[in-house]
């Protein structure tokens, strides 16, 4: 791991208007400037473990991560994605309920906790903002137990994909009806996981999408949504009301 003095200032921040700091006025975004500090981390690297002590709480700069838990006989479970703009710690708490993984090169802006839990008393537009996220990632997790338990697997795959393009998409409708370009950091091993899928399934209904049109494969990572509508409608979900009609 490495950390590097400073990176950008928080005007120029890539999630300046999706992270927690999304609503601060320029004194707010000062006080957060004096207690913030930038970590890297390589693929395969453990930002936190479960049950250890965090100082810190963060947000994904670049990069994804996983969230996963082990259970007593060894199984591991991975129950979540951080995506750019995601908030790792939880105010408050002292340890990390997860284990948090780097499975692609991550970038954290940190925020030391104590500072940062005496800053949300005095800083309404914080905490505002991190309940909204904090609302935001329950009803994730209510629409993942719906992906895992009721949905087929190529809905689950699509699922995923729409999740992920949706977050690479800027929220101007122009935007999303372009193609999405994802680099998918998770590998097929790691979506089988996710998903409670076998590889050989994932790799069947990637393939199963690619020759329908609805995705296009650029080498083993790279993937393209030429319309993010048509990916939307396989998976399954009812579109009445949802951003994209």
């Amino acid at each position: 791991m490495s950390q590097t003095a400073a990176e950008s200032e928080c005007g120029d921040c890539p999630i300046r208007h999706r992270a927690v700091c999304a609503r601060c006025e320029p004194v707010e975004l000062e006080r957060l400037e004096q207690i913030k500090y930038y970590r890297n981390y390589e693929a395969g690297q453990t930002i936190a473990w479960a049950g250890d002590e965090m100082g810190f709480v963060a947000s994904v700069i670049r990069g994804v991560a996983t969230l996963s838990q082990t259970l007593q006989d060894g199984r591991t479970q991975m129950v979540g994605l951080l995506l750019s703009s995601d908030f790792i710690g939880r105010p408050g708490r002292m340890t990390s309920p997860y284990d948090v993984t780097a499975i692609s090169d991550v970038t954290l802006c940190c925020f030391r906790r104590k500072p940062f839990e005496q800053l949300l008393a005095t800083t309404p537009h914080v905490a505002e903002r991190l309940l909204d996220m904090s609302l935001d990632e329950l009803d994730a997790a209510r629409e993942w137990m719906l992906i895992l338990g009721r949905k087929t697997a190529r809905e689950k795959i699509a699922s995923l994909l729409t999740i992920i393009a949706r977050r690479e998409a800027t929220t101007g409708l122009m935007r999303i009806k372009g193609p999405i370009v994802i680099d998918l950091a998770l590998t097929r091993e790691a979506m089988a996981d996710y998903l409670g899928l076998t590889l050989e399934t994932v790799s069947r209904q990637i393939s199963a999408l690619k020759n329908d049109g609805i995705i296009q494969l650029d080498g083993k990572r790279r993937v393209i949504v030429p319309d993010i509508r048509r990916l939307m409608l396989e998976t399954g979900d009812d579109m009445d009301g949802g951003l994209i009609s």
